[in-house]
C-alpha cells in the first residue's frame, strides 16, 4: 500500500482519548492507522478536550501511583487513600443504581491503572488533582476524597495535546476537518468508511473503530431520547457529537447498547456569554462547590440534597434536576463563611455569573425571586441543622439538615454577610447510550454475534453508565477500551 493510498490496516473515527487510546494501541502493533477527526485543529479533541483531565482508577495509595505522577513538594504531607477494584465497582453499582453492564464494568476497575500506566509510557503526563480532589487539613496536611485522585497534566487540552503527539510519533496519520457518515461493508464485514472533507472520501481497512462520541450535541435526537425539554440543554463539549456514526452502525446492523434514555449532564453557568463549546474556559463553567451551600429554583425553593453524597458521585446526575426546574435555572447560594472554600479555578472564573448581596432578602430582590420565600427558605434550612455534630467536608461528616428535602452531610448555616448566589443550568456533557459491545469493543448485532471489522470504544461504547456514574469513570473507560479494541483490530 503506497503511503498516498487509501487503503488502512485501521481507521479510527473521533480524535478524543478514546480514539487516540485505539490508534496508540493498534500502531504498537505495526498497523497501519489513520484517525478521522471532524474537527479542524483549532477545534479538535472530542469532549476530551474540554474535560479537566481527571481519571478515576484502582489504586493501592499513595505508594502505589508516585511512580507515574509528576513530582509535588506537597506528596510528603497528602494522604491518598487506597480505591480498590471492589470499591469502584461498588461506586458504579451505586450510581447506576445496578444498571452498569457487569462484564465491561468488571474490566474497567481492573484496567485502569494499568492503561494510564501504559498511556503514562507512551509520553501522557499525570498528576494529583490537588485543586478538585483534595481539602488541606487544619494542620497544612492534604487528605483526597472520593476516590478520584489522578488528572493529566494541563487538563482535558493537555491531555489532547500529548495524545497528539505520540499519535505522530507512532506513525499513526491524522486526518482534520473529516467528518464520517457512513460505514462501507460487504457480505456482513465491515471494510470501510466514508467521510466529507475535500469532497466524499473512501477509505478502505480492515477494522474500523467507531470513537466518536455519542449523541449530546443533536437538539432533536436529545428532545427524542431523553426527553421534553433536553433540547435547552448547553452543550458543554464538542459541538461534532451529533450521533452520525451511531446512525451509520445501526445501518449496517449493530445493536444498541446502553442506556439512551438519560445522560451526564451537570450544574453549568447560566448567564455567561458563550457558556456552549467554550474553548477557553472548557470545565470552568461547571459549577461544583454545590455540596456546601443549597440551592434553590426561581421560586426560592430547595428541591434536592444538596449533600447527599460526595460531588463525584451526584455531580453527572443533577443538571437533569436544574433541567426540571422553571425556565431550566436554579441558584447556588453561599455566605461569606463558606465562599472562600469554593473552587478557585471555577468561582473566581473570568467573566462568572453571580450577585451578591448584604441580606438573604436584598439577595432575592436581586435574584427577582420571592425574597419572602427565599427567606423563609434559608431560615428553615438554618434552624434544622445539627449543629452538635462537627462540619468537616473531608469526609461524609452527616452534619445533616432535617427538613424535606434533607441535606444529609456538610450542612452550614447561612448567617454572614454577603451572600452569594450564582445561576446555573443544565450543560449537558455525553449520552449513556451507544452502540452494543463485548469487552474488546466488537460492536455485536441484536443476536450477540459481532460485526466483523467492527468496534465501538469511548463514549460511543454503550453499557457502562445509567442515569448517573462516578466522576472520572468516563476517560478510564476510553483508555481502557480504547487500548483493548486497538489491540485487537
Amino acid at each position: 500500500m503506497g503511503e498516498g493510498s487509501n487503503h488502512y490496516d485501521v481507521i479510527v473515527i473521533g480524535g478524543g482519548n478514546a480514539g487516540f487510546s485505539a490508534a496508540h494501541a493498534a500502531a504498537e502493533r505495526g498497523r497501519r492507522v489513520v484517525l478521522l477527526e471532524r474537527g479542524e485543529r483549532d477545534m479538535a479533541g472530542g469532549n476530551s478536550f474540554y474535560t479537566a483531565g481527571a481519571t478515576r482508577m484502582n489504586h493501592a495509595g499513595l505508594d502505589d501511583i508516585i511512580d507515574f505522577v509528576e513530582p509535588d513538594a506537597r506528596h510528603e504531607i497528602t494522604e491518598v487513600p487506597p480505591y480498590s477494584p471492589e470499591e469502584y465497582l461498588d461506586d458504579l453499582l451505586k450510581v447506576t443504581e445496578g444498571r452498569t453492564a457487569l462484564e465491561l464494568a468488571h474490566v474497567l476497575v481492573t484496567e485502569t491503572q494499568d492503561a494510564v500506566r501504559w498511556l503514562h509510557s507512551l509520553g501522557l503526563k499525570f498528576r494529583l488533582m490537588y485543586e478538585r480532589q483534595a481539602y488541606e487539613r487544619p494542620d497544612g496536611s492534604y487528605l483526597f476524597w472520593g476516590g478520584l485522585h489522578v488528572g493529566n497534566v494541563g487538563g482535558g487540552e493537555g491531555m489532547i495535546a500529548d495524545h497528539t503527539r505520540v499519535a505522530a510519533e507512532l506513525g499513526v496519520e491524522v486526518r482534520y476537518g473529516a467528518r464520517a457518515t457512513e460505514l462501507i461493508a460487504e457480505r456482513g464485514r465491515v471494510v470501510g468508511a466514508k467521510y466529507e472533507g475535500d469532497g466524499t472520501v473512501e477509505l478502505r481497512a480492515e477494522s474500523v473503530i467507531i470513537a466518536a462520541g455519542g449523541f449530546e450535541s443533536n437538539a432533536e435526537w436529545r428532545e427524542e431520547h431523553l426527553g421534553q425539554g433536553w433540547g435547552n440543554a448547553k452543550v458543554r463539549g464538542t459541538p461534532y457529537n451529533t450521533g452520525d456514526m451511531l446512525t451509520a452502525a445501526l445501518d449496517v446492523g449493530a445493536a444498541k447498547g446502553g442506556d439512551w434514555a438519560t445522560a451526564h449532564s451537570v450544574q453549568w453557568d447560566a448567564f455567561t456569554a458563550q457558556n456552549e463549546s467554550n474553548r477557553a474556559l472548557t470545565n470552568r463553567l461547571t459549577r461544583q462547590s454545590y455540596p456546601l451551600g443549597i440551592i434553590v429554583n426561581s421560586a426560592g425553593k430547595r428541591f434536592l440534597d444538596e449533600g447527599a453524597d460526595f460531588r463525584n458521585y451526584t455531580y453527572a446526575k443533577y443538571g437533569k434536576e436544574i433541567l426540571k426546574q422553571p425556565g431550566s435555572i436554579a441558584y447556588q447560594i453561599f455566605d461569606a463563611t463558606l465562599r472562600p472554600m469554593l473552587r478557585t479555578e471555577e468561582y473566581d472564573m473570568p467573566g462568572i455569573s453571580v450577585a451578591t448581596a448584604d441580606s438573604i432578602d436584598a439577595l432575592g430582590h436581586a435574584l427577582g425571586i420571592d425574597p419572602e420565600q427565599f427567606s423563609r427558605t434559608v431560615s428553615e434550612y438554618n434552624a434544622s441543622i445539627d449543629t452538635s455534630v462537627t462540619f468537616d467536608p473531608t469526609v461524609k461528616d452527616g452534619r445533616a439538615a432535617r427538613l424535606e428535602p434533607a441535606k444529609s452531610n456538610w450542612a452550614s448555616p447561612l448567617v454572614a454577610g454577603p451572600f452569594y448566589a450564582y445561576p446555573v443550568t443544565c450543560g449537558i456533557t455525553f449520552t449513556f447510550g451507544g452502540l452494543k459491545g463485548d469487552t474488546h469493543g466488537r460492536v455485536l448485532r441484536e443476536s450477540g454475534e459481532p460485526i466483523p471489522g467492527l468496534y465501538a470504544c469511548g463514549e460511543a461504547l454503550g453499557g457502562l453508565f445509567s442515569g448517573n456514574y462516578p466522576g472520572g469513570s468516563g476517560l478510564a473507560a476510553g483508555m481502557v477500551f480504547g487500548r483493548r479494541a486497538g489491540r485487537l483490530a
